[in-house]
């Protein structure tokens, strides 16, 4: 019970801290995980996020992206965590329980279904926290009404299999620990734009997007 008071501790207050005075060398952090999914799938994604949010949200970010292991003990330096790939995601029962420490403490999750994640982001997430459910967010969720609004939910950057765009959370304790897009590949339209040549106003609303998910998650550890 200690450990994890103290591991929240040190989570929420990386986050304050780095909101509040735009601390130097924070980094938005990819997530290395096991199974055999391309997890390195977009090298160019977050680098241009943390450009965006240190233009538009006026964050002091380090724009070299930091990777971490989902059973590393590293997990806990870093408020905000990126996972994108196309294949699968397994799990040792060490690593679930590393995971769910870091998002009862105060980390966040953000899963991009970069098409063929999905069918092992769910039984994934069951391991980590098996009493809860991913749950589809209303299009009024505040995640889409932080610096830009997107009344419709999320933008459908990339076409897959014709389906709409969907953003799910994982709620621990009336706290959203985790959110993963769905059918829109927002880290795709991160990238530099040689990657996918996406049209301009794709690549923005993604990374649009992209900063309401880094400014939620700073906005929540100022006021849990």
């Amino acid at each position: 019970m200690m450990k994890n008071l103290k591991y929240g501790l040190i989570v929420a207050v990386l986050m304050f801290c780095t909101f509040l005075t735009n601390a130097q060398n924070m980094k938005l952090a990819l997530l290395v995980y096991n199974g055999g999914g391309d997890w390195y799938a977009n090298p160019t994604s977050l680098k241009n996020l943390a450009i965006f949010c240190n233009q538009q949200l006026h964050t002091n970010f380090d724009t070299r992206q930091a990777e971490v292991e989902v059973g590393s003990p590293d997990i806990f330096n870093y408020p905000f965590i990126h996972m994108t790939g196309h294949g699968r995601w397994a799990l040792s029962d060490a690593e679930a329980q590393n995971l769910r420490k870091y998002l009862e403490g105060g980390g966040f999750l953000h899963i991009d279904d970069n098409y063929g994640l999905d069918p092992y982001v769910r039984p994934a997430l069951k391991q980590v926290f098996p009493e809860l459910e991913l749950v589809e967010l209303p299009f009024s969720h505040p995640i889409y009404h932080q610096k830009y609004a997107f009344t419709n939910g999320l933008p459908k950057i990339h076409e897959h299999d014709g389906k709409p765009p969907k953003g799910y959370g994982l709620i621990y304790k009336g706290r959203l620990v985790c959110f993963y897009s769905y059918e829109t590949d927002l880290g795709d339209g991160w990238e530099d734009f040689d990657v996918h040549r996406d049209p301009p106003e794709k690549h923005l609303a993604a990374l649009q997007m992209g900063a309401n998910l880094v400014q939620y998650v700073f906005n929540n550890a100022m006021n849990p």
